[in-house]
């Protein structure tokens, strides 16, 4: 078996004032995962969604994460916007920042950074942005994990300069022949029982099947699902159940990532 114990995430805290995507509310999915992903402002998100999720997520022990995207609200920051890398790096920094704020007024810190979206997508492809949001990075916090897909631009550039990085498996998205994530219009929820196997199978032999039915290796630290994904609680609760069936644990990102000694735990 490959993956004894792995992180799981999911984006959490996207909904803006009254309004809420995904038909599960944040409370129902935190005791699934280990590493919360939450929204900062610009595609979803406002402060206090994000003081509450911070908070509960806090007292579940759960890893806090920033999540920004392009400032889109209106397209939900799954629109591509032209813009420069270092407008794109200082709308991250803007959002790290306001997400801090809110962890420690509840007596917890920042533990890694995943960008939303198409801006995710972005900086999977673009060099330029990868390497300057690393650079920077590595000045204003060299201690945040960065998580991208194995492979990316953004890997290749934490890779190059040092900075942690956490390879993503997504459960709820499919992937391409390249390994990349692909998006198709979903019709109808997917079956739990299906991505949970989906899961399973990653884990234990570093495998995946594209869209064009190839069986393809893929390498990963943490499992994500999307709380907007039709079923998502059925789905988180699904992979949860079956990677502790087969023995898999789900753990604290740092004990997966850099797993802890008998002298750190003392």
């Amino acid at each position: 078996m490959l993956h004894q114990a792995v992180d799981v995430n999911c984006d959490l805290g996207e909904g803006f004032g009254h309004w809420s995507l995904g038909e599960t509310p944040d409370i129902d999915l935190l005791p699934l995962i280990s590493s919360a992903n939450i929204a900062t402002g610009f595609h979803a998100g406002d402060p206090t969604r994000m003081d509450y999720t911070v908070q509960h997520a806090t007292r579940l022990g759960i890893g806090l994460g920033a999540h920004p995207g392009y400032r889109d609200l209106v397209g939900f920051g799954r629109r591509f916007l032209d813009a420069r890398a270092d407008e794109l790096v200082n709308d991250v920094l803007y959002q790290l920042g306001a997400l801090s704020e809110f962890a420690g007024r509840h007596g917890g810190s920042l533990q890694h950074v995943k960008l939303h979206g198409a801006l995710y997508m972005h900086a999977a492809a673009d060099e330029d942005f990868a390497t300057l949001l690393i650079d920077t990075l590595r000045r204003v916090r060299p201690d945040l994990y960065v998580y991208c897909m194995a492979g990316s631009a953004l890997h290749r550039a934490a890779e190059a300069s040092g900075h942690p990085a956490v390879r993503e498996f997504y459960a709820d998205r499919d992937y391409g022949r390249d390994g990349s994530i692909v998006f198709r219009r979903q019709i109808a929820a997917p079956d739990p029982l299906a991505l949970a196997d989906k899961v399973v199978r990653a884990c234990r032999d570093g495998m995946v099947t594209t869209v064009d039915g190839e069986d393809i290796p893929i390498a990963f630290d943490s499992i994500c699902f999307h709380s907007d994904t039709p079923g998502a609680l059925a789905i988180g609760r699904t992979i949860r159940a079956s990677l502790q069936r087969h023995g898999i644990r789900i753990a604290p990102l740092m004990d997966v990532v850099h797993p802890r000694t008998p002298e750190d735990k003392e």
